[in-house]
């Protein structure tokens, strides 16, 4: 939520995409920005936060900063629907590891209260396909049969399952700062010069006042995913879009054994139109489908000496939910969710919102070295985005992986090391 104080009465303003059902139990105290750091880190979301965290306690002796455009949660970490899948959105990608042992293991090595739960996932289809791998599911002894589009029905049983973004969130800045990073937010870089050292042109909101302040880094890590696409070198090469999700009031037990829900597993669609969704903690569920173009910024050139930036954030907020086609798409959505079942008609729906997501050639995330135009790939900058909707605990167990690229002691996925 953001604020407007007009004398004596302050109005809370809802953020345009909406607000979900988490909050982030985390902001960082105002400081002044160093002038010179080891370690910037643009983006305080999952992966960002989390490869703070690791290159603190990794190297507790350099120094670490956290460079966040707007609030810790505003983007897509805090507008997740905390579904924890095991793959990438392209599969198991070679040289990649199991996602979900390493997140297990990035959330206890940090302390983390994530209240994550791995019961599996739902595979539906409206087409009830011969499975393969493990856990394949009948027609007849499917415990969905909901009306969209056809009969959707669960198929099979895939590893993964749900967690708390705003804890998982909260607990990564808190690992991160205790291990010593420092955590700025409404912090902007506005352009980032490929010198030696490193420079970011950083727009940087403190106490009310507008500053501007350069920083020299010697390495950078550009974790901003779907916001800044000019400045991770990506608006060519991705696209962003926003999707939408809801969140209903807690069900009775009766309503989620009817809706076939009552295992609590998350579920999503294997083929059109698609459909995702979860239970709560206090048995709402979530539903979540549905996008809009995002893209549009104005092309911009680029500087010999400097790499400038025009964040598209603000392009992705032109589509706040409440008005035009995004609010159309979540009108759909909800109208979808009402025709599932006889037990979802007149559910009340209490939540509303919407996240940014990032699609790739192939549906591969991207964690490469930047080549800014007119230079050579180097180690100074890493680039980590694009999870095309599998990123939350992706972007965590990369967050890892590139503080450990960063410190030279793990090389870059083989998917990655020929582009």
């Amino acid at each position: 939520m953001r604020r407007k104080t007009h004398r004596n009465v302050t109005i809370h303003k809802p953020h345009p995409w909406g607000t979900p059902p988490w909050s982030v139990d985390f902001r960082p105290a105002p400081r002044a920005l160093p002038d010179q750091v080891d370690f910037a880190v643009v983006g305080g979301g999952f992966s960002g936060l989390s490869a703070a965290a690791w290159l603190r306690r990794l190297a507790p002796g350099r120094s670490v900063l956290v460079l966040e455009c707007a609030s810790l949660g505003d983007g897509a970490s805090g507008r997740t629907g905390g579904m924890a899948l095991a793959e990438t959105a392209a599969g198991k990608l070679p040289g990649l590891g199991d996602v979900l042992v390493g997140y297990k293991k990035v959330l206890r090595a940090l302390r983390i209260d994530s209240r994550l739960t791995l019961p599996g996932v739902w595979e539906l289809s409206r087409s009830f396909p011969a499975t393969k791998g493990s856990g394949p599911v009948g027609k007849h002894s499917s415990p969905i049969s909901w009306s969209d589009s056809g009969e959707l029905r669960a198929v099979r049983l895939v590893p993964g399952g749900t967690v708390d973004p705003g804890k998982v969130l909260a607990g990564l800045a808190h690992a991160a700062e205790n291990a010593g990073a420092q955590i700025v937010d409404h912090a902007e870089v506005r352009a980032l010069d490929f010198s030696n050292p490193l420079r970011l042109r950083v727009r940087h909101k403190l106490r009310g006042r507008i500053q501007q302040k350069e920083i020299h880094a010697k390495q950078v890590l550009l974790a901003t995913n779907a916001c800044s696409l000019e400045l991770s070198g990506l608006h060519a090469a991705a696209e962003p879009k926003l999707t939408f999700a809801l969140a209903t009031a807690p069900l009775s037990a009766a309503q989620l054994k009817a809706i076939g829900l009552e295992s609590r597993r998350p579920f999503y669609t294997v083929d059109f139109p698609y459909l995702w969704g979860r239970l709560l903690e206090s048995n709402g569920v979530i539903f979540g489908a549905g996008l809009v173009p995002a893209s549009g910024s104005m092309p911009f050139r680029i500087p010999t000496a400097a790499y400038s930036i025009k964040s598209s954030a603000h392009d992705l907020h032109r589509y706040g939910v409440w008005k035009g086609q995004a609010a159309e798409r979540l009108r759909w959505l909800e109208t979808r969710v009402r025709h599932l079942h006889p037990a979802l008609a007149s559910v009340r729906i209490t939540h509303r919102w919407g996240g940014p997501i990032l699609f790739t050639e192939k549906m591969r995330p991207i964690f490469r070295w930047f080549a800014p135009p007119g230079h050579p790939r180097s180690k100074q900058v890493l680039v980590l985005a694009g999870y095309n909707g599998h990123g939350v605990a992706l972007s965590v167990y990369l967050g890892k992986w590139a503080a450990q690229a960063l410190l030279a002691r793990r090389s870059l996925p083989s998917w990655q090391r020929s582009k």
